[in-house]
Order: C-alpha cells, then sequence, then structure tokens
C-alpha cells in the first residue's frame, strides 16, 4: 500500500480542478494514496446559496450536491495521482450507481468524503464514495468519471 500525502488546500484544489464558487465544494483534502483513496474536507455553512430554498425552514444540503462533493474529491484525488496541477483538466460524470442517503447535512456539519478508487484508467475512472457528518454515514454512492483533457 503506498503511504498517504500531505493535505491539499483550497488554493491547489484550485489549480487542480475548475469548479469555483458557487460550486466549489471541497475546502480541503486529506489522507491521500495516489491510485487508491483520498478524503475531501467541506465545511457546511449557512452562508451557501442552496440553503435560502433548501429549505427556508430546515436548511438541508441536498443531495445532489453532497454527491459532487464526493465526485470533486474525486477528481482531485486523480489530479494529484497523475500530477495535474495546473494542466486544466476536467472531469467530467459519467454514471451514478447505488445512491443511499442516509442523514440530512445542515449547516454547521463538518462533512467528510471518503473516495475510494474501484477501478482507476486512463481516461474513465471509478470509485466508490461515502460521505460523513457527525461521525454518521450521510450518504454513499458508485461513481463513473471521465478525465478530459483541455481543449485546443
Amino acid at each position: 500500500m503506498t503511504q498517504a500525502n500531505d493535505i491539499v488546500n483550497i488554493e491547489e484544489i484550485m489549480r487542480i480542478i475548475p469548479h469555483r464558487y458557487p460550486f466549489l465544494l471541497v475546502d480541503r483534502v486529506k489522507d491521500i494514496v495516489p491510485n487508491e483513496s483520498a478524503v475531501g474536507v467541506k465545511n457546511v455553512t449557512m452562508n451557501e446559496p442552496h440553503f435560502t430554498g433548501h429549505f427556508p425552514d430546515q436548511p438541508v444540503m441536498p443531495g445532489v450536491l453532497i454527491i459532487e462533493a464526493m465526485a470533486q474529491t474525486a477528481a482531485i484525488l486523480v489530479g494529484k495521482t497523475l500530477d495535474l496541477v495546473d494542466k486544466k483538466m476536467s472531469v467530467y460524470f459519467m454514471g451514478i450507481d447505488n445512491v443511499k442517503f442516509r442523514r440530512m447535512v445542515v449547516p454547521g456539519d463538518c462533512l467528510e468524503m471518503k473516495v475510494t478508487v474501484t477501478r482507476p484508467g486512463g481516461k474513465v475512472w471509478k470509485f466508490h464514495g461515502e460521505a460523513f457528518a457527525g461521525g454518521e454515514k450521510a450518504c454513499e454512492a458508485d461513481f463513473t468519471a471521465m478525465m478530459q483533457p483541455p481543449k485546443g
């Protein structure tokens, strides 16, 4: 088993994936084991735009955004694995399977996304992700993503 790398901070995250506010859903990534796994961290705050409508009287992070946060964590793992910092590589969903939501994620939660590579690839990768809040599993899913080099 390969040894885990240092923490990837927000500045480096933005050099790996193209996402920005309000769609950048990972604050840092830790415990990166190239080609194997990583843990993304998202500090959930009431200041996020989706909470004004989901739901005004009981704010809940939308499940699709939890899945997106897991996918962004996976993209950062691939970016570190393949040395894609500053390479402007895009990562696109191809499929999402076996999704289960088990706990609401609310403002004040620290969401930890544990992503494991189930099939590494050149262009197409498969992952299993689990998201935890307050030590409880909030979501799990299997997903497939495609790496797309910059156009031009």
